[in-house]
């Protein structure tokens, strides 16, 4: 079995792009899971977060989850 190649481009447009791509991609399974389980991965993560230590670290997860939480109600 082959390994898959997650290379991360090296440029930051690149990166941004990868990572919207990313946040279309989660939002698009969260609406796909249903929205009782959505509920639940979306509860999880903040919780996750409300844990972290790194305030600057945790701001920006939650600023993402945000994002994802407002694009899956559309």
């Amino acid at each position: 079995m082959s390994t898959p190649d997650f290379s991360t481009a090296e440029n930051n447009q690149q990166l941004s792009q990868e990572v919207s791509c990313l946040k279309a991609l989660l939002t698009l399974m969260l609406q796909a899971m249903g929205q009782a389980d959505a509920g639940r991965v979306i509860l999880k993560m903040e919780k996750q977060i409300g844990q972290m230590e790194d305030e600057a670290q945790a701001a920006v997860f939650s600023s993402t989850v945000q994002q994802i939480k407002q694009a899956y109600r559309q």
